[in-house]
Order: structure tokens, then sequence, then C-alpha cells
């Protein structure tokens, strides 16, 4: 009689763990994981921006050294103008680009 006692009891408490077991890994896939890959999106993307920064400076240093030393030889403020002249032209070709408020909102 003892031992029929003592083996439910393990059968309750293996079908109470399972349960346990079972209602944890529902948590972990429908709450913890989408939060997981959300932080290493955001992670991923900051390390991305950073980098793209940090080369974005060097080209930029780069090409002003490049025009200063070789190309206009003690002639800073053209190298300026250059620099200063292909970034108005990038910065008018993305606002070219753009969309309207208004035309955001229809396509949306």
């Amino acid at each position: 009689m003892a031992k029929d006692e003592s083996n439910e009891q393990r059968d309750a408490v293996g079908r109470i763990m399972g349960v346990v077991d079972d209602v944890l890994d529902t948590l972990h896939d429908r709450v913890i994981r989408p939060l997981l890959i959300a932080g290493r999106f955001v992670a991923y993307g900051f390390i991305l921006l950073i980098v793209a920064i940090v080369f974005l400076i060097a080209i930029l240093l780069g090409a002003f050294r490049l025009l200063d030393v070789y190309a206009f030889h003690a002639h800073v403020w053209i190298s300026y103008y250059i620099i200063g002249g292909v970034s108005t032209l990038g910065g008018m070709l993305i606002w070219r680009k753009r969309r309207p408020v208004a035309v955001r909102e229809k396509r949306d």
C-alpha cells in the first residue's frame, strides 16, 4: 500500500513539474524570446550606426587631407569649398528624394 501511495505522489509531482515546464516554455517562447530578439536588434543597430559614423568621418578626413596636401597645396579654403559643395549636393539629393507628409499619410 505504501508503495502505491509513493508512486502516486511521484506521478503527481511529475505531472505538476511537467505543467510548470510547459508554462515556462510557453512564457519563454511568447515573451522572453521576442524581447531578446528586439534587444539584439537594437544593440546591433547601435553598433552599426557607430561604425558607419566612424567610417564616414574617416572618409571625410581622408578626402580633406588628400585635397589639402596633394591637390591644392596650402590652400585650405579650396578644400573646404569642395567638401562643403559635395556635402551640400548630397544633402540636396537626399532632400529631393523625401516624400511630403501628406503623401506619406495617403500611402500608409
